[in-house]
């Protein structure tokens, strides 16, 4: 399929924000994605929570590391390496995206040519923070 996005998450530790942020995956409006999370030697509950996610859709990957790089870049690099999609996405363990993002963004670069884009933030606190 040459929509198909990758979507690559790296997560060390991630365990309080890792279920919300495939959470806000399986809610996009876009649906033809696969998510390439790849744990970089957490020792919370990470990989638990994230192979709970496993189990509920065929979508989803974990690629769990050998040895803790230090940095999401290398695991970014190891989620590239294994993706399927025509486009890439990046997405952080304890970030959100908002419902239709996939399909706007995907939307915008077609219309445009586009071979990269990027996109604005909006940042907020959960209020016990």
């Amino acid at each position: 399929m040459s929509d198909l996005i990758s979507i690559i998450v790296p997560c060390y530790n991630g365990s309080a924000t890792i279920g919300d942020t495939i959470q806000s995956v399986l809610m996009q409006t876009y649906a033809n994605w696969e998510l390439i999370v790849i744990d970089d030697c957490s020792t919370d509950d990470s990989v638990a929570i994230i192979r709970g996610y496993l189990e509920k859709d065929a979508r989803i990957r974990l690629i769990e590391l050998d040895e803790n790089s230090g940095r999401p870049a290398v695991p970014r690099n190891v989620g590239c390496a294994v993706a399927s999609g025509a486009y890439i996405a990046f997405l952080d363990a304890d970030d959100l995206w908002h419902r239709q993002k996939l399909e706007l963004q995907l939307r915008f670069m077609k219309e445009n040519n586009a071979e990269f884009c990027g996109i604005d933030v909006v940042k907020f606190r959960n209020p016990a923070d």
